[in-house]
């Protein structure tokens, strides 16, 4: 449990790539935990995979269920439409902390019984908390599905614990945050780089919190956070793998919809105030490799099927995203790190990545680790100016044809992980889009022109939309 997860897992800013996410279905936990999906017979495995089905209970929960027959086996999902962007300022990483404390019991099941349970029925569980929703997951056998559901419809209603437990909690809490961030100098400049970038929208918090928040927080807090928050209307189940529509609502209607009903707390707007000019910071840590983070303000999709200029934008910085970083021969690797066309290579590592959908505003990153020898300001030049030649002089068909199949392929290879399947039918409700969005962001993709990349690489990367972040080593006395 506690892994901080997003598109933009905001503790990693370079490790999520364009060709990363493209390709990162799972991580390694996740691939483990989903490998009995793999070994499915023949004669099942050509059968067509139906569409996903949506329904909401009397309570105003969602469920979603996606049949996946191609193995005994089910992935289960809770989602709650809340993470840290929905904490109040003084209270950073609650989201996270319930998480933890969603593990520590109810009236009914000792701490730690949860997965205990799971993993008598012959499955595996976590979970994950980020900018917009927590998740909760399961992968079973499709036999043990209900029982699972049974499990998590209690938690999810009357997670209780004593407040020793909680103090227990936070020293893990408090521990994880020292080990993937306090001892890492980039994830410390990235989260001064992110409440730079931002300084209204509540993305300028890290996920797992500040530790002066971590050090104040309460057992108060939490369950309070839990009551207003996790609420029938607010959740969402989904359900992928080898089972029945029909009797998955059955079940659901009973264990989830005897929860009692109540309303979802009104959100209040939180809007970034825009940006009039460049932002920069510096942080000195114990490294000896550089690192330059450049972040542009940019649209994101409001739903897969807007037309509005915003949307149509997003859709090209995402494929101009592919062009710069979508494969061993894209431009930044091939020209900053390899080397061609230029005197000398520029960069160990350089990428780029862009969000295009979340419930905030997104950034689109370059990111780049300076190769020996290179100033970080050079490489700050050589980036802005891969874009700069692409807004001058555009990309060819075949280049901006090769990244268009990069995404095809990825809708293609998702259906080989259940998991992949739940979380992206899940992230689809949280934004409030149709459960096959998917499919319509791939036929809009299809269509963006070379001129219209070359019309957003002209448009979005002026300097008074950026913030630029760079990592240095610290100073000899």
């Amino acid at each position: 449990m506690g892994h901080f997860w997003n598109h933009w897992d905001s503790m990693k800013p370079f490790a999520l790539s364009w060709r990363t996410w493209l390709g990162a279905g799972v991580c390694a936990g996740i691939v483990a935990l989903l490998a009995p999906a793999v070994h499915a017979t023949a004669a099942r495995a050509d059968e067509p995979v139906p569409s996903a089905q949506s329904f909401t209970l009397a309570n105003g929960m969602t469920l979603i269920v996606q049949p996946d027959r191609r193995a005994p086996t089910a992935v289960h999902m809770l989602w709650v439409r809340v993470g840290s962007m929905d904490e109040a300022d003084g209270t950073s990483g609650v989201a996270h902390v319930l998480e933890h404390m969603m593990f520590k019991g109810t009236p009914s099941l000792a701490e730690g019984e949860f997965s205990r349970r799971v993993a008598a029925l012959g499955g595996r569980d976590n979970a994950f908390t980020s900018r917009d929703v927590t998740a909760y997951h399961q992968q079973v056998p499709a036999s043990a599905l209900e029982a699972v559901m049974q499990l998590e419809a209690d938690r999810f209603a009357n997670n209780q614990w004593p407040d020793d437990a909680f103090t227990r909690e936070m020293l893990v809490v408090k521990e994880e945050r020292r080990q993937r961030v306090e001892e890492s100098p980039q994830a410390r400049m990235f989260e001064v780089f992110q409440a730079t970038a931002f300084v209204a929208h509540p993305y300028r918090r890290p996920i797992i919190g500040w530790m002066s928040d971590l050090e104040a927080m309460t057992p108060q807090d939490v369950r309070d956070f839990h009551r207003r928050w996790y609420v029938p209307a607010n959740a969402a189940v989904v359900v992928v793998g080898d089972v029945e529509v029909e009797q998955v609502r059955q079940w659901a209607e009973r264990h989830y919809g005897a929860i009692e009903a109540r309303a979802v707390p009104e959100r209040k707007p939180q809007t970034e105030p825009p940006q009039s000019g460049m932002r920069r910071i510096e942080y000195r840590g114990r490294t000896d490799r550089p690192l330059v983070v450049m972040g542009w303000k940019a649209p994101r999709i409001a739903h897969p099927q807007a037309s509005d200029e915003a949307t149509i934008d997003a859709l090209a910085l995402m494929l101009l995203a592919g062009v710069l970083d979508g494969h061993s021969a894209a431009r930044l690797e091939r020209s900053l790190v390899q080397g061609l066309g230029q005197t000398r290579r520029l960069a160990d590592a350089a990428g780029a990545s862009f969000g295009m959908m979340g419930r905030g505003p997104e950034l689109f990153l370059l990111t780049g680790t300076p190769a020996d020898g290179v100033s970080p300001e050079a490489l700050e030049a050589a980036l802005k100016s891969e874009v700069r030649r692409i807004a001058q002089e555009g990309v060819s068909e075949a280049e901006l044809r090769r990244v268009k199949n990069q995404w095809a392929a990825r809708e293609v290879f998702k259906l080989d992980s259940l998991f992949a399947q739940a979380r992206e039918l899940g992230n689809h409700w949280a934004l409030g889009w149709p459960l096959d969005a998917s499919a319509t962001l791939l036929r809009r993709l299809d269509g963006i022109t070379p001129a219209q990349v070359q019309a957003v690489a002209a448009r979005y990367f002026a300097d008074d939309q950026l913030t630029v972040g760079v990592l240095l080593p610290q100073e000899r006395p």
